[in-house]
């Protein structure tokens, strides 16, 4: 039978079945999944799923933080044009853990209206890698966009060292020229050498 054929039923299938949203978000995961492994391109974004943002966990080292203007501009940008861009996850064997979309996903969780809106669902795409390929994978996004704070990023240097990657791949990895590996690495180092140090106060002189 011919795949045209095929869908044309499929598609008349699908109008005839009066299912609960859990039933079509199913159907439409499988859905989406075959068509992106038909397209047969490698692009997460071809095959983006549908799952309960409460199964969706937030990350412990993202240094992207919102400010509260921007956050309420992020709100109302997602309840007058919807979710456009799914949340970037990766699975960490507890569950699936935001990769890129930290807020987009607190507003879907939070916001009674969003969330009431996606039936309380949230779009994903997934990423296979371990922790420290998400950490890059995070400072990626975010320096694309613009939106990286500097202090944290030299924290995710450390944390990068910490495991064993040299100047060399982190600035590969990360998109960074030698000299700025550097600095972020003694940044973070003289932060550390201090965080624990207590100082008295200054002396003041009497002319």
């Amino acid at each position: 039978m011919e795949i045209d054929e095929l869908l044309t039923k499929l598609a008349r299938a699908l109008e005839a079945e009066k299912a609960d949203l859990d039933r079509r978000v199913a159907v439409y995961n499988r859905i989406v999944a075959l068509a992106s492994a038909y397209l047969n391109i490698p692009h997460p974004v071809t095959c983006p799923q549908l799952v309960h943002v409460e199964q969706v966990r937030g990350n412990a080292y993202n240094p992207n933080k919102v400010a509260p203007p921007e956050m309420r501009l992020l709100t109302l940008s997602i309840e007058k044009d919807g979710l456009t861009m799914p949340v970037v996850v990766a699975d960490d064997k507890k569950g699936w853990v935001v990769v890129d979309g930290f807020h987009r996903r607190q507003v879907v969780k939070t916001k009674a209206n969003v969330r009431r809106s996606l039936g309380g669902y949230l779009p994903i795409v997934r990423l296979n890698k371990n922790l420290e390929d998400r950490i890059t994978s995070t400072v990626r996004h975010n320096m694309a966009r613009g939106a990286h704070q500097v202090e944290l990023t030299a924290k995710l240097v450390t944390l990068l060292r910490r495991h064993n990657w040299t100047n060399e791949r982190i600035g590969k990895e990360l998109g960074m020229d030698p000299d700025e590996v550097l600095r972020l690495k003694q940044m973070q180092g003289l932060a550390e050498a201090f965080s624990n140090r207590e100082f008295s106060r200054a002396w003041d002189v009497d002319a």
